[in-house]
């Protein structure tokens, strides 16, 4: 038997995704997983120090890690009419935020990356905070604006939020490509061979809760920031979606593209290594 550590985060598509995998409902073979829950900023930085055989992780940070790990087709974050948001107390432009302070939910993460891609001026003053302490640091006008991710992009409002720009309806209108958030990559070392069994058992696990939608409900409302149902359901509808099962063709020339203007810019560094395995 191998056991394998699988970082992933508390949020709903993550919890969906990962339950029948490590909860014992479908076949793994000689493979086991040791769940590790955290937001995706801390599994950013685990990563980074191999800490993690499997893990989700922002494509920003893949853009540092490729050397190390590879990029599996199912588990990740991406679509279309699903990326960050900049949030203010007020309405504004984006031009009137830059020299203002913006949190951000991790200098790691892909709503980081897609700001600096926008302007980089607005990377120059950001401060780090957890995802879900963003709305309320606006609201009492701790700083001037937010990064918002996750659960965030669908409560802004009913804190009395206002949204400046939708990032990724930016990216998709520059690109015509739908937006890479997160994606599950897995150490190289690992072999080829392990590395496509964990891919199947992931695709497996997440037909099995798509198969099963009441059953992982528990279990993703206990790991979930936002416990609304209705949200949670949201969530999963927005993120869960034929991306997360393969991520085809346009999905994986959406994250060369990612990386291509990252390194373009300076914001990465190129790499030989392949992509995948």
């Amino acid at each position: 038997m191998q056991l394998l550590t699988l970082g992933y985060s508390p949020c709903p598509n993550d919890t969906f995704i990962f339950y029948a995998l490590t909860h014992s409902r479908i076949e793994t073979g000689n493979l086991r997983f040791r769940e590790i829950l955290e937001d995706v900023e801390t599994l950013n930085q685990m990563a980074r120090r191999s800490k993690l055989d499997i893990t989700k992780v922002s494509f920003h940070a893949l853009g540092y890690l490729r050397e190390d790990y590879v990029l599996l087709r199912s588990g990740g974050a991406m679509g279309n009419g699903c990326g960050p948001l900049v949030i203010a107390p007020e309405e504004c432009r984006m031009e009137d935020l830059r020299g203002k302070t913006i949190a951000i939910p991790g200098g790691l993460t892909t709503a980081f990356l897609l700001l600096r891609l926008f302007d980089p001026s607005l990377g120059e003053r950001v401060k780090v905070m957890p995802f879900h302490a963003i709305l309320s640091a606006v609201k009492n006008r701790e700083v001037d604006a937010g990064l918002i991710i996750h659960e965030s992009r669908f409560t802004y409002q009913a804190a009395g939020l206002k949204k400046v720009l939708d990032l990724g309806s930016w990216w998709e209108g520059l690109t015509g490509l739908p937006i890479p958030l997160g994606g599950i990559i897995a150490k190289r070392s690992l072999g080829a061979e392990c590395i496509r069994n964990i891919e199947l058992a992931i695709r497996h696990s997440i037909q099995y809760a798509q198969e099963n939608p009441q059953e992982p409900k528990a279990y993703i409302s206990r790991h979930s920031q936002e416990l609304d149902e209705a949200v949670i359901e949201q969530h999963i509808g927005l993120y869960v979606n034929n991306y997360s099962l393969d991520l085809g063709e346009d999905g994986l020339m959406a994250v060369r593209e990612f990386f291509r203007m990252a390194e373009e810019n300076g914001l990465i560094s190129k790499t030989s290594k392949q992509l995948m395995e």
